[in-house]
């Protein structure tokens, strides 16, 4: 009797033959599809009270374009670079104000359980490339265009997401 064991590849759990390391003997697989499978949950974030010059040097040593706002553990905002330049520089704010100036307080969030194309129609329908996840008002997570392109189930619909993220709304002030 042959030995099967479960094995995590990529995202994606496939079946293996005991002995058989190169994947050669693929018996079939389980995808993941949903937000928890795919999500970052070590997220660094930032408070209301963070200074906009505070905020920007995190962002970039951390090589990122967008931080969650918390208060505590709860979610209350999202800050991106372009927020710090559009809202911030451009309305001549200083680096010493709160990032809760320029911050986006109405955040489009998933939650852990729901699926990933969910998530994929929810960044093609506002043009965005990062979403929180929350349990409850606690951010648990964070998921962007880049964890759901990588995912072999959601790649074509990842693809499709970016270029209607990537496409240019006309008379839309997003300043609002």
């Amino acid at each position: 009797m042959q030995k099967f064991f479960l094995k995590k590849r990529n995202r994606m759990y496939v079946f293996q033959r005991v002995g058989d390391s190169n994947f050669s003997t693929f018996l079939g697989g389980i995808y993941l599809d949903r937000i928890e499978d795919v999500m970052t949950t070590d997220v660094e974030t930032v408070s209301l009270h963070d200074t906009l010059y505070n905020v920007a040097v995190k962002m970039n040593d951390l090589n990122v374009g967008a931080m969650p706002v918390v208060d505590g553990k709860k979610l209350v905002g999202i800050v991106t670079d372009r927020d710090i330049v559009i809202r911030g520089i451009a309305e001549n704010l200083t680096g010493s104000d709160p990032v809760q100036k320029v911050m986006t307080s109405d955040v489009i969030t998933v939650k852990p359980d729901q699926s990933i194309r969910h998530a994929i129609h929810l960044m093609s329908e506002h043009q965005i490339r990062r979403l929180p996840v929350v349990n409850g008002d606690e951010l648990v997570g964070i998921v962007a265009l880049g964890d759901l392109a990588v995912n072999e189930k959601s790649d074509s619909q990842a693809k499709k997401a970016l270029s209607e993220i990537s496409e240019p709304t006309r008379g839309q002030n997003f300043l609002q």
